[in-house]
C-alpha cells in the first residue's frame, strides 16, 4: 500500500539546509570580530616594515582607540535597535551635538554635573521620542522625517549655543567627567597588568567610560536576546505587515525604538561632551554616517531583522583603528575615508548576497 505523500509544509528541513543556516549565523557573528582581527594585523606588519618605533600596538594606542570610538560605539548601540527594527535615524549627529551642547550650557550656568548629565541624556531621550512619534503618526519613511529633524535639531542646537562654542569654565567641570574618557586611567581599572596576576604586560588599561560602554552593551544584549521588546524588534524589521497581523502594537513599538536610540544618543552626547569639555553644536554634523556605519559594517542589515550588539562595537572599533594606523602610517585623512567606503561597500554588498541566497 502506498504511503501519502508528505507536503512542503509538514516535510522537516534537510540537515544541508540547517547546517547552512547555522553556519551563516555564526559568520555573520564571528564575521565583524574577524574583520577587525585583519585590519588590526595588517596595521601591525606595516607600521613593522617602516623604519622607526612601534606605536601601534602599544598599550596607549590602545587606550586612545577606545576613547576615540566611544561616542561612536554608544550612539551605534541605539541605531543598531533602530535598523534592526526596519527604521533609520539620519538625526543622531545633530541630535548628539545637541545633548553635548545642553550639558554645556548646563554647566556654563553654574548647574551641577549630574543634573548636566540628566539634561544631556534627556535631552537625546526626547528627539529620539519626536522621531518615533513623526514615524509612526505621519507614516513616512524614517529617511525623510530624520533628514528633516537633522536640520531641526542643529538648528536648535546653534540656538542654545546662539551660533558659537560654549565652553564653560574648567572649574565647573567635574573631575569625574574626565575619568570617562582619559587616556591614562586613575585609578587603574580592573585589567591594570600588574594588578592581575597572568595577564600580559601588553594588556592596556582603558577609562571608566570604556567600561560604562561595555555595561550598555551588555544590557542591550540581553534586551535583545531575552525580552519580548526584543523579539517585537525583530519581529518589526523582518515584516511589519506580519508583525502588526500578530497583534504587535507597531506605533507604539516604533516611538519606543527611536526612544532607546534617543537615549543613547543623548548618553554619547555626554561622553562627547568629555572629550572636547564644550558644546559645539555644528560638531555632530556628519557623525550619523560613522554612527550607522558601524552597524552596516557589524553585520546589520538596512533592510531590516538582523543586527548584533557585537558586531557593531567591532565595527566602531574598526573605523577608529583605521584612523589611528593610517594616521601612525603617515597616510592622508582621504585614505581613511576611501577605505572605511570601501568596507561599507563590501558590507552592504554581502548583505544584500544573503538577501538574494534566503530569497
Amino acid at each position: 500500500m502506498s504511503q501519502p505523500a508528505t507536503s512542503d509544509v509538514t516535510r522537516p528541513p534537510r540537515p544541508q539546509v540547517t547546517i547552512l543556516r547555522r553556519a551563516s549565523a555564526v559568520a555573520g557573528a564571528v564575521g565583524p570580530l574577524f574583520a577587525l582581527g585583519l585590519v588590526i594585523a595588517f596595521f601591525i606588519v606595516a607600521e613593522w616594515l617602516q623604519p622607526g618605533p612601534d606605536v601601534f600596538r602599544t598599550p596607549s594606542n590602545a587606550r586612545t582607540i577606545a576613547v576615540q570610538a566611544l561616542p561612536v560605539i554608544v550612539a551605534a548601540l541605539g541605531m543598531t535597535v533602530i535598523i534592526i527594527a526596519g527604521g533609520i535615524d539620519l538625526a543622531a549627529g545633530t541630535a548628539l551635538a545637541l545633548s553635548a551642547t545642553v550639558v554645556a550650557w548646563c554647566l556654563d550656568r553654574g548647574y551641577s554635573g549630574a543634573v548636566a548629565v540628566a539634561a544631556g541624556v534627556a535631552t537625546g531621550y526626547t528627539v529620539g521620542f519626536v522621531n518615533g512619534a513623526l514615524v509612526s503618526a505621519l507614516r513616512v519613511v524614517p529617511f525623510i522625517v530624520t533628514l528633516g529633524t537633522m536640520t531641526i535639531y542643529l538648528g536648535f542646537g546653534k540656538l542654545i549655543a546662539r551660533e558659537t562654542t560654549i565652553r564653560p569654565p574648567l572649574a565647573q567641570i567635574p573631575p569625574w567627567f574626565d575619568t570617562l574618557v582619559t587616556t591614562h586611567p586613575q585609578p587603574e581599572w580592573l585589567i591594570a597588568p600588574h594588578a592581575v596576576p597572568g595577564l600580559p604586560a601588553g594588556v592596556p588599561n582603558v577609562a571608566l567610560g570604556a567600561w560604562i560602554a561595555v555595561g550598555l552593551a551588555v544590557a542591550l544584549s540581553a534586551v535583545l536576546r531575552y525580552t519580548v521588546f526584543g523579539r517585537y524588534v525583530f519581529a518589526l524589521g523582518s515584516n511589519e505587515l506580519t508583525a502588526r497581523l500578530c497583534g504587535i502594537n507597531v506605533p507604539l513599538v516604533k516611538i519606543a525604538v527611536y526612544s532607546l536610540g534617543g537615549l543613547f544618543v543623548g548618553i554619547a552626547g555626554c561622553y562627547q561632551f568629555a572629550r572636547l569639555s564644550s558644546g559645539n553644536p555644528t560638531s555632530g554634523v556628519g557623525m550619523e554616517l560613522k554612527v550607522i556605519a558601524a552597524v552596516v559594517i557589524g553585520g546589520g542589515s538596512l533592510n531590516g531583522g538582523r543586527g548584533s550588539v557585537l558586531g557593531t562595537v567591532a565595527g566602531a572599533v574598526m573605523m577608529a583603528t583605521i584612523a589611528s594606523g593610517c594616521t601612525i602610517l603617515g597616510l592622508r585623512n582621504p585614505t581613511q575615508d576611501i577605505i572605511i567606503g570601501m568596507i561599507i561597500v563590501a558590507a552592504v554588498t554581502v548583505d544584500q548576497l544573503r538577501q538574494r541566497n534566503r530569497g
